[in-house]
């Protein structure tokens, strides 16, 4: 459960087409509630405890589902590699939008999550009543992408919580210069995890990074026709300002094509905010206001 001095979370689970089970946080919202939900969608190796924050902030004024997808956190492993990419994290989704009769919802979506919320919208245009995009649109860069391969997969484990934070450091310190210790702690707690042998290792199936790094394992291949399904979709498009996977230029291009997008640039952060910045909330805050 969550905390108790605040907005608590369920443990609950849904079953994919393939017989996984995968697991979600539910923040019930306020009594009563009957709005569409928030549904929260990770980044590639993160999990659900990377929305803890939002959700509970979120969770005073409505709904919030937050999502792990197969290979992460507590879903189940896929015992074919091959499975892990986003037209199957989708596909798993549906399920449970289908089992839950969600057929209306706001999305926040982290980088892979936002992949993950553009093809929702293509899959049935007008299920999406607000979008938050975190630091990704329909147009990756490639030196993104190439970090990313670097590093994902690499199964390393750490002794103390304190090396696994200088191990983050090391990997994330150009996306997050301003960063001190505590902030690297907190973010070796929010993606690994103390393992049976009592070393702490990452939260996800090293196995994701197989599909990765083939042709089009990071996304499928011309996003921006599921872009322009949300068209028109009250959206905050959320980016650091350091992003080497999301460019000015394809922000530009978001715009021109969903006038009813805002643009916050974090300062000094890279690929990909938390979401816990200040500017990031207040537009998420204000873009709920509306809904």
């Amino acid at each position: 459960m969550g905390n108790s001095n605040s907005q608590a979370y369920q443990d609950k689970s849904w079953t994919s087409a393939d017989g996984l089970s995968l697991y979600y946080r539910e923040y019930a919202g306020p009594d009563g509630y009957e709005g569409p939900p928030v549904i929260c969608m990770h980044g590639l190796t993160r999990n659900s405890r990377d929305f803890a924050d939002l959700a509970e902030h979120i969770a005073q004024t409505r709904r919030v589902l937050v999502l792990e997808m197969r290979g992460r956190g507590m879903s189940d492993y896929a015992p074919d590699a091959s499975s892990y990419n986003p037209v199957q994290y989708v596909a798993d989704v549906e399920v449970l939008l289908a089992e839950r009769a969600i057929d209306r919802f706001i999305s926040i979506g982290t980088s892979m999550g936002g992949l993950m919320t553009m093809m929702l919208a293509a899959n049935k245009q007008g299920r999406l009543v607000a979008v938050v995009m975190n630091d990704i649109g329909p147009q990756i860069e490639a030196d993104g992408i190439e970090r990313i391969t670097g590093y994902v997969g690499q199964g390393r484990s750490y002794p103390t919580w304190m090396h696994a934070a200088r191990s983050i450091c090391n990997v994330h310190a150009e996306a997050f210069p301003d960063y001190g210790l505590d902030q690297w702690l907190e973010m070796a707690k929010r993606t690994m995890v103390v393992s049976q042998n009592g070393r702490i290792s990452y939260d996800y199936d090293m196995a994701i990074a197989e599909p990765f790094k083939e042709p089009e394992g990071a996304a499928p291949a011309d996003l921006w026709p599921a872009f322009d399904a949300l068209s028109g979709v009250p959206m905050v498009l959320v980016r650091g300002e350091l992003s080497d996977l999301l460019s000015p230029e394809t922000v530009s291009e978001m715009g021109k094509r969903n006038p009813a997008m805002t643009t916050v640039t974090v300062p000094r952060v890279g690929h990909a905010p938390t979401l816990d910045e200040p500017e990031a909330r207040e537009a998420i805050d204000a873009l709920l206001a509306k809904v």
